[in-house]
C-alpha cells in the first residue's frame, strides 16, 4: 500500500472507532433504595417509624397524610445515541405501618410488577373557537353593553 492509502484507510478506522464510541449507552440513576443488609435490621411488627427513620433514612416519598407508608423509588434509564431515554430498571420499596407506628409489612416491586400510568391527567377544554381575526372582530359587533360598568344608572 502507498502512504496516502495507508493514512486514508487508518483515518476511515478512527473515524469508525470514534462513531461506535459515541454511540455507546449512558446510563442515568435516579432516586434511593436501602440496600439490603439494612433492611434486614428492621423487623416487621416490632420497628417503628422512628426506627426505619435511624437505620434507612427518611424516604423521599411517603403517604398522603404524616402517617402514611414510606415508598423508596430508584430507577435507571438507559440514553443510547439519538433515542429517547429508556427506564430500564425501576426498583420500588414500600414499608407499611399499622395504626400503633409499628412495621406492618416491608414489600419490593420491580418494574416488571408496575404499569405505566399518567400522572396526571388534567385537560381544559378551550373556549377558543378556530376562527380568523377578521371572523373573530366581526363576530362581536353588537356584544356591546354601555351601560355594563354603570353602577349609577337608574338610582
Amino acid at each position: 500500500m502507498t502512504g496516502t492509502t495507508s493514512r486514508l484507510l487508518r483515518g476511515l478506522v478512527l473515524c469508525g472507532v470514534l462513531t461506535v464510541a459515541a454511540c455507546s449507552a449512558t446510563y442515568k440513576n435516579h432516586g434511593y433504595v436501602p440496600p439490603a443488609d439494612d433492611l434486614q435490621n428492621l423487623i416487621v411488627g416490632v420497628d417503628t417509624r422512628a426506627t426505619v427513620d435511624d437505620v434507612v433514612g427518611p424516604p423521599s416519598l411517603s403517604g398522603m397524610s404524616d402517617e402514611g407508608d414510606y415508598y423508596y423509588v430508584r430507577s435507571r434509564k438507559r440514553t443510547w445515541g439519538m433515542f429517547r431515554p429508556q427506564v430500564v430498571e425501576r426498583t420500588v420499596l414500600a414499608i407499611s405501618f399499622n395504626d400503633d407506628n409499628t412495621i406492618a409489612n416491608i414489600e419490593t416491586f420491580g418494574l416488571e410488577d408496575g404499569k405505566v400510568v399518567p400522572l396526571t391527567r388534567r385537560v381544559t377544554d378551550s373556549s377558543v373557537v378556530d376562527n380568523g381575526f377578521l371572523r373573530q372582530m366581526l363576530g362581536n359587533l353588537g356584544n356591546i353593553n354601555p351601560f355594563a360598568n354603570d353602577t349609577e344608572f337608574g338610582s
